[in-house]
């Protein structure tokens, strides 16, 4: 990915983040005394000793040790979505994968559970991000980075995490393609990347509603079981 892409980029997820579009963890709020962000240190409290990921964003950053070739042994390595819980190799076919510029990879079920990334690692540069391919016959949709990806927003291919669907396609014809049969319309990766932040409200609201309906299911199911 470009310098001048990601520089880009991680000014857009800050403007985001900055207006309440990007950011799913609220705001951080610091006592007094708690400290400051420092470049290339993280969060530091005020008595100088650092403290990487206590109550700040960087408590989210990816959890797996840094990793400089994620594509081999992708899905053995990032199973499953850390934002949802998801099987990525079930959503294969919209899943992302980001590796930031300090080799820290995070492998989401979506383009959605990706915005999450991006948001919650505002600090640190992608140096790529891929997007399967889903014109692809193969059982496994196979990665390409997003920037030589076309995406189709708002299809009536079904959508993950969204109820507005963005799908990935390898090549422009094979998107058109699919837009001749199910609609939308094309976009590249960053245009892809806005609508999801603008998406976010509702689609939260959507999950959160389907997921305490799963969980009253299954407690009636318990229920039942135990009487």
């Amino acid at each position: 990915m470009s310098e001048a892409k990601t520089m880009d980029r991680r000014g857009m997820l800050k403007m985001l983040a900055v207006a309440g579009l990007g950011s799913l963890a609220g705001p951080v709020v610091a006592g007094p005394g708690a400290g400051a962000m420092v470049p290339g240190k993280g969060w530091v409290k005020a008595s100088g000793e650092s403290c990487q990921g206590d109550g700040t964003p960087l408590q989210f950053i990816p959890k797996t040790a840094p990793d400089g070739n994620p594509l081999e042994n992708e899905l053995e390595k990032y199973p499953v979505c850390p934002y949802c819980g998801m099987n990525r190799t079930k959503w294969n076919h919209s899943r992302h994968l980001v590796q930031y510029d300090d080799d820290l990879v995070d492998g989401t079920c979506s383009i959605h559970c990706l915005a999450i990334s991006l948001s919650l690692n505002l600090d640190r540069g992608p140096k790529a991000i891929y997007a399967p391919d889903f014109s692809s016959a193969e059982k496994i949709k196979p990665l390409v980075k997003v920037d030589e990806a076309t995406y189709l927003v708002g299809s009536k291919l079904k959508g993950t995490m969204t109820a507005n669907s963005k799908m990935a396609f390898a090549s422009e014809a094979a998107a058109k393609a699919a837009q001749a049969e199910q609609g939308g319309k094309l976009a590249s990766f960053d245009e892809a990347l806005e609508a999801v932040y603008l998406d976010m409200a509702k689609d939260t609201m959507m999950i959160r509603k389907r997921r305490a309906e799963m969980v009253k299911k299954m407690q009636k199911m318990k229920m039942k079981k135990s009487s």
